[in-house]
């Protein structure tokens, strides 16, 4: 009986029996579902899968592998101190459009087939665009607009690619990759049919929040719910992720995707003012270390994409919900109003520097023994700019999430605001996190257990099947290991000179001030350049037909000016001719008329 419910059901129908529950009741459902949600997944079968046939074709309803294991692992976590966070809100709408997002995210990662992808794809745009628009005023409603535009975009895309990909080959299947031929994946266009599986991919590539296609991330997550933005923070990107993964390993063209997605937040970032959105900016700069591992398509670099994915989940969401708690005890996350928080919120203080350190990858932290997996895949295959680039996006994330976000919301100048430390369920929901932060710093060994992908004996990629234990010969466990002399030294050697050069530009005063100001981003294209322009040709038509209306009445009184000169009351046709005249015109047109007939 258990078997048949896909993952996520639970959260699906507890969402919607929510709202008949108030008060305590409320409370322990909202912790409750998503823990027995967890237990419904370690319930599940090695290799369970639930198939029907529907609109001619067959569908996997739910298909369990060690891909999609992982990833119902970390979104359950995601969704319990998520759950324990915003437990001290009184907001039923925020509980629901949570739970059906989480349970709509979960469902799609054990989804087989791209119909029921699809389903789950647009549920989650649809239910998370309420917990920005929970916020309740004009800035949250028009950010939610957008996001629900783009978001909807992406399945409209994705919808068109299904129906292409289906009458090309006659499958909806999503259990692997749609090509498996290295030379048709290293190339874009992906060959024949390729129509199909490019809509797919721009649609997975809007939700992963590629090049020109991010702004939707860094627009609305910060005007979501302090508790809202924790949600948003780890499912959404982080499913694109796992869709690209699953089904475009090896594309060349991501890692290059990847390798810009890395760098050009870090200059954003910088000089951002609100510390969430310099957070939305940093987890673009982290999405793109996955999508680089994806494009490698190794199984070291794919085992790096799923383990960053783990970690970063839970350190982003550990950032977000410090920053949300102060939102909820001061009221802003400017960081031009913040500083000397470490007297009053000193508990959320230390969270937030773990986050901070887990994010800049500190041995010891989560981000190390996850990061070092993609970056020594992309320096086993030779591409030194890539490398390059991500050594930079390395510093650079130190910079702005690593130092910017403690020191100026915590230290820095102090800004006189006493406050409340967070609530407890706040500060139990970052000790969780903060928690595993370490332990998977320090303790790797099953993190790295349960990722997929493996060396086949061609040297392929392949995936170890359900319920077994990583080969030792697997590049992940025996071949690859993050405390050597080799990662631990270099990688010390980054953060210590990019935390000297934080403090010189600071002392010098270079670094960017925290100012009151709005920082203009690609989105200024279609939110105000495009606009603009649309407003000027409009003026500029409007002008146009005006200088073309008095032309034509010019020419017009022209016109009729010649027209009366002719035929008014003293004009030359209107005047009255002596019987003289007209006996002699007629004589003329007579003896006229008379030579035309003999001539002819």
């Amino acid at each position: 009986m258990m078997d048949s419910l896909p993952p996520g059901a639970i959260l699906l129908a507890g969402a919607v029996l929510l709202p008949l529950l108030r008060g305590r009741g409320q409370q322990v459902a909202l912790v409750a579902l998503p823990v027995l949600s967890f237990a419904h997944l370690w319930m599940l079968n090695p290799g369970t899968s639930l198939e029907i046939n529907a609109f001619g074709c067959q569908l996997t309803l739910v298909h369990v592998d060690r891909l999609s294991f992982i990833w119902g692992i970390v979104f359950h976590i995601a969704a319990v101190v998520g759950a324990l966070f915003a437990l001290h809100v009184k907001d039923t709408l925020q509980h629901v459009s949570a739970l059906l997002y989480v349970g709509s995210a979960i469902a799609a990662v054990f989804a087989g087939d791209l119909v029921t992808l699809f389903v789950y794809w647009e549920l989650t745009a649809i239910s998370s665009v309420f917990l920005i628009w929970a916020s309740r005023n004009e800035r949250a409603y028009r950010a939610g607009m957008r996001y629900l535009l783009v978001q909807v975009g992406s399945g409209v895309l994705l919808l068109s690619g299904i129906v292409l990909h289906y009458q090309a080959t006659g499958s909806v299947d999503f259990r692997g990759p749609f090509f498996t031929s290295p030379d048709i994946l290293s190339s874009f266009p992906f060959g024949e049919h390729a129509l199909g599986p490019v809509l797919i991919f721009l649609a997975f590539g809007i939700k992963a929040a590629f090049p020109l296609l991010h702004n939707w991330l860094t627009d609305a997550y910060p005007e979501a719910t302090p508790t809202g933005t924790v949600f948003l923070s780890a499912f959404t990107t982080k499913l694109a992720i796992y869709t690209l993964a699953r089904s475009f390993p090896g594309v060349e063209c991501l890692i290059w995707v990847g390798a810009v997605m890395t760098a050009f937040p870090i200059f954003f970032a910088v000089i951002e003012n609100d510390l969430r959105r310099v957070l939305a900016y940093s987890l673009n700069n982290q999405l793109g270390f996955m999508v680089v591992g994806v494009g490698i398509g190794t199984a070291l670099s794919l085992n790096g994409t799923v383990s960053h994915a783990f970690a970063h989940i839970l350190y982003k969401s550990l950032l977000f919900m410090s920053m949300g708690a102060v939102l909820y005890r001061t009221g802003t996350v400017k960081g031009s109003e913040l500083g000397g928080l470490y007297k009053s919120m000193p508990w959320t203080t230390g969270f937030c520097i773990i986050g901070a350190a887990s994010i800049s990858a500190f041995p010891l932290f989560s981000g190390f023994v996850t990061k070092s997996l993609i970056v020594t895949a992309v320096a086993e295959e030779h591409h030194i700019v890539v490398f390059l680039a991500l050594l930079f996006a390395s510093a650079g994330v130190f910079h702005h999430s690593g130092i910017k976000i403690p020191f100026f919301a915590f230290f820095a100048h102090d800004s006189g605001i006493r406050c409340k430390e967070a609530p407890w369920n706040m500060l139990l929901a970052m000790g969780i996190t903060a928690a595993l932060c370490i332990l998977i710093g320090c303790f790797y060994a099953p993190l790295y257990d349960l990722l997929p992908f493996a060396k086949g004996a061609d040297q392929t990629v392949v995936q170890l099947p359900m319920g077994s234990a990583a080969a030792p010969q697997t590049p992940y466990t025996g071949a690859h290991s993050p405390y050597t002399v080799d990662h631990v030294i270099p990688q010390f050697q980054l953060l210590m000179f990019s935390a000297l050069a934080f403090t010189l530009l600071v002392r010098n005063g270079i670094y960017p001030p925290e100012l009151a100001s709005v920082n203009l981003d690609t989105d200024w294209a279609y939110r105000r350049a495009f606009p603009a322009a649309i407003a000027r040709g409009r003026q500029t038509v409007g002008q146009l037909q005006q200088a073309g209306r008095l032309v034509f009445q010019a020419l017009a009184r022209q016109l009729l000016g010649a027209i009366r000169q002719l035929h008014g009351p003293t004009g030359a046709l209107a005047r009255t001719w002596s019987i003289e005249a007209m006996l002699t015109w007629s004589a003329v047109l007579l003896a006229a008329y008379l030579l035309l007939y003999y001539l002819s």
